[in-house]
């Protein structure tokens, strides 16, 4: 929420050159930081071996569970959605309709704290009432922001719909973080760190390769943005429905976790 607004205050005094300038040094100092102060905090007894060998045994093991991959390739595919949001509403937002940058950032931010707030009352929601149920409440709100802008790009539509259809797709995307992280990592306690980092490994890998499909028509069209979001999400749907539905079992099993030990959280 910071970053945008910071950003377009920046860039009444410097050009693109010394935004990146900028954040040179704040991944300069981010580094630093994290080499000379940032220590282990799990206990030593706590600790397990590691290694090439064990990774690939706790892949493969992962890689095995229908549950796990589904859980992993619709919040890929979800991810793709909002990748394809973050690399596109520029061109949208500014291109299309003509905001300013400090307009924008307020756009952005809007929809930032849409993202915040919504994956918070996810998480409460996912504790009482259910997983899976959370996960789709939370495709059916992506899916709703992705068509408004599928909309959008066969026929023009004023600047409210756009911003009301990022801000459902932000706030979906929110929404199906908690639940499909819960379904990912539940029954698989004693590696939590590689089923936490195959899933943040499948957003980003999903995200990178939706970014650059958004920029296929050209900068001045909202169709491709309206198309590959729209795309991605019902992928998702698929991928939860034919992948996580049967798992009954293990969706109790994620309410109880939640219930009794906490919403997991990613931090990214």
């Amino acid at each position: 929420m910071v970053g945008p607004l910071l950003g377009g205050a920046l860039t009444a005094v410097l050009d693109w050159r010394g935004l990146f300038l900028v954040l040179a040094v704040i991944g300069a100092v981010i580094l630093g930081w994290v080499a000379v102060g940032l220590p282990e905090t799990l206990p030593q007894d706590a600790r397990t071996g590691a290694g090439f060998a064990v990774i690939r045994r706790d892949i493969r093991l992962l890689l095995s569970d229908r549950r796990f991959v589904g859980a992993v390739v619709a919040q890929g595919f979800v991810y793709a959605a909002l990748f394809a949001y973050l690399s596109g509403a520029t061109y949208v937002l500014q291109g299309v309709y003509g905001l300013s940058p400090q307009g924008y950032a307020l756009a952005f931010g809007l929809n930032s704290a849409g993202f915040m707030v919504s994956g918070y009352l996810a998480g409460r929601l996912s504790e009482s009432w259910s997983v899976l149920g959370t996960l789709a409440v939370g495709l059916a709100v992506a899916g709703l922001g992705a068509a408004g802008l599928l909309v959008a790009g066969l026929a023009h539509m004023p600047l409210a719909v756009v911003i009301v259809s990022l801000f459902l797709l932000a706030a979906g995307t929110a929404v199906t973080s908690p639940p499909s992280t819960t379904l990912a990592l539940a029954d698989y306690p004693q590696i939590a760190g590689t089923a936490s980092s195959l899933l943040g490994a499948a957003r980003f890998a999903f995200g990178g390769i939706a970014a650059p499909l958004v920029g296929v028509a050209g900068a001045l069209s909202i169709l491709p943005l309206g198309l590959v979001t729209t795309i991605a999400v019902v992928a998702a749907a698929v991928a939860a429905t034919a992948l996580l539905l049967p798992s009954a079992g293990v969706a109790a099993r994620a309410d109880t976790h939640l219930a009794t030990e906490g919403t997991p959280t990613c931090v990214e």
